[in-house]
């Protein structure tokens, strides 16, 4: 058995998320604080003892760890044809903008969602196009009708689509998937699937593949997946696309390779290929583990800070936590949190659609320093001045 419990120092170790002061505490980007499965380790070891790190090619054993983890797994039958090698889901989904869409071209998106969306989006001369989410005070839903308007604009070429979602965690059933696919397809969209968080779900929730969910979705995609989340890898920078349809693969790939983000690393095919074939178990465990940090947050919220609720959490490590009854201005909430205790979190405005009202929780930690989170989140919440008149449940 894994111990999770176990605290790893990350300061001072060129971490992105940990590059904070002394005494602060970091639950915002989406990156675990424990160590990669040991099956991983060993084999990266391994290679680096070799002391040769020349140009690699993608080897066939990357392919086939990849068609048999979704087969078994995920109950998709991928041909290895379908794949391509990217350093990452977001080169890939900001490549496919580029080859898919014409600059001044909308993209729509549903919202709130991953805020990178926006930048690929943004940064590359198309026009976001948000469909709001429905919210009902416990999760989200799709809203078909606004959807549908949306993908009928002229404009629209693309749909970027998280499956499953980040930050509302919802795991999109087969019936919402094949209805987004059909609409797609009468409008003429192609859809772009980000999946890297879908070996993150909680015990009774099943992750459906886009591409599985009807022919047509297959036909009109392009999906982006990895080992990255799931295994804490996002520094080996190493992923892959999966595309059925020929003439769409072809285009992709094509500007892919023009774009330089399909070749590997001397570590990126080893890790994933021993993550996919070795590190199932390791996986499981993780997986138990998160649901109880999951727990553990329900339950102080319902305790400690009924003023906040935790939207309902079908995957990912990220809790999605309404503040709606204390402010409608997230970054002001958690710049104070940040300043009164330390506890650095995502603000929700940044993902759009409702965001205001939300702030983002990394829960991917050992339970010491969960509890060491909630502690200050608490303290920065009580000392927080309502900015709602009608804020309600205050102590």
């Amino acid at each position: 058995m894994t111990n999770f419990d176990k605290t790893v120092n990350r300061r001072n170790t060129d971490s992105l998320k940990w590059n904070v002061d002394e005494g602060e505490l970091p639950m915002w980007v989406a990156d675990m604080d424990f160590p990669t499965a040991p099956c991983v380790t060993e084999a990266v070891v391994a290679k680096a003892k070799r002391g040769v790190f020349g140009y690699e090619e993608v080897p066939a054993r990357w392919f086939d760890a990849y068609v048999n983890w979704w087969k078994t797994r995920h109950g998709w039958e991928m041909n290895k044809n379908w794949l391509c090698f990217v350093t990452g889901v977001v080169p890939a989904i900001t490549s496919c903008v580029k080859s898919l869409s014409k600059e001044g071209d909308g993209v729509c998106v549903m919202t709130p969602v991953y805020d990178i969306f926006f930048h690929s989006i943004e940064n590359t001369g198309r026009k976001v196009v948000e469909s709001l989410l429905e919210y009902d005070g416990r999760t989200y839903r799709i809203d078909f009708d606004n959807l549908e308007r949306l993908l009928a604009l002229p404009n629209v070429s693309l749909l970027i689509l998280c499956n499953p979602h980040n930050p509302v965690g919802r795991v999109w059933s087969k019936e919402e998937l094949a209805r987004v696919g059909e609409l797609c397809a009468r409008h003429g969209v192609t859809v772009i699937s980000d999946e890297i968080h879908c070996d993150l779900t909680e015990p009774d929730a099943d992750y459906v593949p886009f591409a599985s969910a009807s022919p047509v979705c297959a036909e009109i995609s392009v999906t982006a997946i990895s080992a990255s989340k799931a295994f804490n890898l996002a520094g080996m920078q190493s992923a892959a696309v999966a595309v059925p349809d020929e003439k769409l693969r072809e285009k992709v790939v094509r500007h892919l390779n023009y774009d330089e983000v399909a070749e590997p690393n001397s570590f990126a095919c080893v890790a994933t290929v021993a993550a996919f074939t070795e590190g199932e178990q390791w996986l499981e465990e993780l997986r138990a583990y998160l649901s109880e940090n999951r727990k553990t947050v329900l339950r102080f919220l319902s305790e400690q800070l009924p003023q906040l609720k935790a939207v309902e959490q079908q995957a990912t490590y990220l809790l999605w936590v309404d503040c709606s009854a204390i402010t409608d201005d997230s970054q002001s909430l958690c710049n104070h949190i940040r300043h009164q205790t330390g506890l650095y979190l995502n603000c929700g405005a940044k993902y759009r659609g409702n965001g205001n009202s939300f702030v983002r929780i990394n829960v991917a930690c050992p339970r010491a320093t969960l509890n060491d989170g909630l502690q200050r989140l608490r303290k920065g919440i009580l000392s927080f001045v309502p900015t709602k008149r009608e804020a309600v449940g205050w102590t």
